[in-house]
């Protein structure tokens, strides 16, 4: 089942070509064999196999309860989840059990999905390459790619720092699904936290119109856009998922009221009527020569099949990264009040004034890059700053939205951007920069698809001269989810993106690094 969709899977299970309990273990096999990766904090093993069971019976009987039953799946560890620890991968909540399951999560659980585990990222969400866990980073299963490894030099510097990251915030569950560990997952979109790791880890990532998914137990980073994410080996996957979690959920006020109709791809996709926008502000500086190339391919692949394709222009993009930095951070110091070491999670033992609780309970359980986010939040909303800070992005972030609306309303379908300026940096290369530098390169992209409120797919097209994936982004208009994962399918069906090639690390998962380290005998 290696490498197999969510349809296969399902098709094999009905057949009885194989069964929900030996799929799992298969799964929790893999899980153990790339551990290295470390895209797992908690494997939820007996539930998993319970719950495997469960639908080995009703698929015995005739009686699934639908797409997803038995199919393994991987949730970002910000996502509640009933009796299984919740943690952000951060002190604040390590140790932190819900008593209640997220929407998104229940509704596919209610599918009788089975959950492998929950995923590691940055700690609260907030970063770009997974590196900032207390869990320790999450390593790209690319970097152990015999696409890789073949395309090294010999020369290649060996050290443990020389590992390909993963792209963030939701890099587990990207690197989950890239390496068979599970056929879906979830994550969380804020400026890119789903499709900037799939970008990287060569998956599909899905961010959806704001408001067609309930946020009802993500734990909140910035509400005003926060997404819950999709990410599968296939855009039919990400209609199939779709089709389980989208819907209005009364426990979530910023849920449409709309009724969501699951949908089904079509196979033969005729995109001759399509107009497809080219943002001259996304030629941006820092872009890589390949992205910038294989951009331009796309564009005349979509021009040569009969599609319309121009160039648009999104004049405000140059304020956008900016803004919502401006927002984001204002937002989490919100957010993170509630982390006050009174109520749940971590608790210091200095108890000499509750102020002095406060202060040792939030600088324990918070790392440096939370605790920057939210002094700077505050800064912004201080009185003297907030008309020129706050109230002032608001007002960018409007003439971000109409920028897309008055593009939108011209007659164009979809916009073709790039998803990251390049392929995956080694971590050694992803350190020279801080947190919030990185961030803004990452995320400069992705991030005015959150500020619009606008549906967003990233699909890989190609590998890079480092034999790592390079991807594309679609960005739809709002709740045109369908017609942009349409879009999205015939572009996949195009470029015929290589598998992943991870036999090495398979074949010897307690060497992890003898990939790298045999560099200078090749």
């Amino acid at each position: 089942m290696r490498g197999r969709t969510v349809r296969e899977v399902s098709q094999a299970l009905r057949q009885g070509r194989i069964s929900p309990t030996e799929l799992c273990q298969r799964c929790l096999s893999l899980i153990k064999k790339t551990k290295v990766l470390n895209a797992y904090i908690t494997v939820t093993e007996d539930q998993a196999m319970k719950q495997a069971a469960d639908a080995e019976k009703r698929l015995q009987k005739g009686s699934p309860l639908g797409a997803l039953d038995g199919v393994p799946f991987a949730v970002k560890d910000n996502f509640s989840t009933a009796g299984i620890e919740t943690t952000c991968a951060s002190n604040m909540l390590k140790g932190y059990v819900s008593p209640f399951n997220a929407t998104v999560v229940q509704r596919l659980l209610d599918q009788g999905a089975v959950l492998m585990g929950k995923t590691n990222l940055d700690e609260f969400a907030m970063g770009s390459g997974s590196v900032d866990s207390i869990f320790g980073p999450v390593r790209n299963p690319w970097g152990y790619s015999e696409q890789y490894r073949e395309r090294q030099v010999e020369d290649q510097d060996t050290e443990d720092s020389n590992w390909v990251t993963a792209g963030g915030s939701s890099g587990g569950s990207a690197v989950a699904v890239a390496s068979w560990t599970c056929f879906a997952s979830l994550g969380s979109d804020t400026g890119g936290s789903t499709r900037n790791p799939a970008a990287h880890c060569g998956v599909v990532g899905f961010k959806s119109s704001y408001g067609l998914l309930s946020r009802h137990g993500l734990i909140p980073l910035v509400n005003s856009m926060d997404v819950p994410g999709i990410m599968s080996r296939c855009v039919d996957d990400i209609s199939t998922v779709l089709g389980v979690v989208a819907g209005h959920d009364a426990k979530d006020s910023t849920s449409v009221q709309d009724l969501f109709k699951p949908f089904e791809l079509p196979e033969e996709i005729d995109i001759r009527n399509l107009c497809v926008g080219i943002p001259k502000e996304y030629h941006a500086s820092g872009l890589s020569a390949e992205v910038l190339e294989m951009w331009g391919k796309a564009a005349d692949l979509f021009e040569n099949a009969g599609a319309k394709v121009i160039e648009v222009s999104l004049p405000h993009t140059q304020y956008s990264i900016v803004c919502y930095h401006v927002l984001c951070t204002a937002e989490v110091a919100s957010n993170m009040a509630r982390f006050d070491g009174l109520e749940y999670g971590h608790r210091s033992n200095v108890e000499s004034s509750t102020e002095a609780l406060y202060a040792a309970t939030r600088h324990e359980g918070f790392n440096a890059v939370v605790r920057g986010r939210i002094l700077a939040g505050n800064y912004f909303l201080l009185k003297q700053n907030y008309d020129d800070y706050f109230v002032k992005a608001q007002k960018v972030r409007r003439l971000i939205a109409n920028d897309f609306l008055k593009v939108f309303g011209s007659g164009v379908d979809v916009l073709l951007t790039p998803t990251t300026l390049s392929d995956a940096s080694t971590f050694a290369e992803y350190t020279k920069e801080d947190n919030r530098t990185r961030c803004a390169q990452e995320d400069i992209f992705t991030q005015s698809a959150n500020l619009a409120g606008l549906p967003a797919v990233t699909v890989p097209a190609t590998l890079s001269g480092r034999g790592l994936p390079l991807s594309l982004q679609f960005i739809g208009r709002a709740f045109c989810d369908e017609q942009l994962l349409t879009v999205a399918k015939w572009f996949e069906q195009q470029m015929k993106f290589p598998l992943l090639n991870l036999q090495t690390l398979l074949n010897n998962p307690s060497e992890p690094l003898k990939s790298q380290t045999s560099l200078r005998a090749l």
